[in-house]
């Protein structure tokens, strides 16, 4: 009878851990499992396979490897996960004290419901508690600059993530510009995303003014992107034959400018409760091939916001494992691309190349002006 009851204990702590595995509940699951009874190679399993051994991966190590991250995350510092390539020392490599990651996305797709979760999960380590990003307050303006959050609390190392301005579907050749601006020129809080349209709104908000003039943010480089795409809002446009908002994450997401990082952008998939098991893992293939990525590598399927308007971390710890590993992942990516420091030699080099384009530059200026002022007709009378 003991037995019986610490069976039956059992299997209702299993099935309640079943309920929080949604895809657990797909139609073909069972097909799952006898492949994951009988594994055959890599290459034979289906792309929805591939999706479900994922999330069963994630499930397997998500009570233990959570607590293990976010260890690792609140003592990170810049240059930690650093590997040495090519014989160049680690002292030899210009590390900035702040990583910088850059939420980029169309408007709408969740990156600062996005940010809210990484203050609620890595808050959980008693450093930071849970506070809502200001794009989500009822401020108008706030939503028209960047915003820099040291989740970790650390100003002066670590790791911070930037909230942008949503992008339009319909103005793709703005938003490629801006973003290869923040990619080159690199981001500061409160900086401004003007787009086409906001003139009167500057005419109008003088502190909108004010905080473009703002020079007292330190200017950080991009080391790692996110592109946060919202699955809900794509999957439902393209059931009903609108392939625009798929096709315009896909230019984001291939840009030449996002092409700066030595690998492709962390991609991650926001939505809320409201899609089934099969839409949930059907929008995410379809995303993936269109993107020409795989389906499980750099991709993180996460629940922001439940059905009822919280936080999806306390129900769902899988979710919460996700997001911390692609913090992780972003910031093994920003250590792996950190430049040398110039030395001598090469400001030496930068200083010669200058002096040469300037002397071929007044060369050609000279052998243009001799052209225009030639005497042409002397030259005539004497052929």
């Amino acid at each position: 009878m003991k037995s019986q009851i610490s069976f039956s204990d059992e299997e209702e702590f299993v099935s309640s851990k079943m309920v929080c595995c949604w895809w657990r509940s797909a139609a073909r699951f069972e097909e799952f499992v006898k492949q994951k009874l009988e594994p055959p190679g890599i290459s034979g399993l289906t792309p929805r396979t591939r999706v479900l051994r994922e999330m069963e991966r994630l499930a397997l190590i998500a009570d233990d490897g959570l607590n293990e991250v976010r260890h690792k995350l609140v003592g990170y510092a810049s240059g930690d996960f650093w590997v040495p390539i090519g014989g160049i020392r680690k002292e030899d490599t210009d590390i900035p004290p702040v990583n910088t990651i850059l939420l980029v996305g169309f408007r709408g797709s969740g990156k600062s419901s996005l940010v809210n979760l990484m203050y609620s999960v890595l808050g959980r380590s008693g450093l930071v508690p849970f506070s809502q990003t200001s794009s989500g307050s009822a401020s108008n303006y706030t939503t028209m600059y960047l915003e820099e959050h040291n989740v970790m609390r650390s100003i002066r190392y670590g790791f911070c993530v930037y909230d942008s301005r949503g992008f339009d579907y319909g103005n793709l050749e703005e938003a490629m510009e801006e973003l290869s601006s923040w990619m080159h020129d690199g981001v500061y809080h409160n900086q401004l995303c003007l787009r086409s349209g906001d003139e009167e709104l500057m005419k109008d908000d003088e502190e909108i003014v004010n905080l473009r003039s703002s020079s007292k943010f330190v200017v950080r480089r991009v080391n790692c992107v996110m592109v946060v795409a919202n699955m809900a809002e794509i999957y439902k446009a393209l059931k009903a034959g609108d392939s625009k908002p798929l096709e315009a994450t896909r230019e984001l997401f291939c840009s030449r400018a996002l092409r700066m990082c030595n690998e492709k952008p962390i991609l991650i998939l926001t939505h809320g409760d409201m899609l089934t098991t099969e839409e949930r893992i059907d929008g995410r293939l379809k995303i993936c091939k269109r993107l020409d990525i795989s389906e499980t590598n750099g991709v993180y399927d996460i629940v922001c916001l439940t059905e009822y308007g919280f936080l999806a971390e306390e129900s769902d710890p899988i979710t919460a494992f996700a997001l911390a590993e692609a913090v992780y992942r972003a910031l093994l990516i920003s250590d792996r691309d950190h430049f040398p420091k110039k030395n001598i030699i090469d400001w030496v080099g930068l200083v010669f190349s200058c002096l040469m384009c300037c002397m071929a530059a007044l060369f050609a200026f000279l052998a243009d002006l001799c052209s225009k002022y030639r005497p042409r007709d002397g030259l005539k009378k004497r052929l």
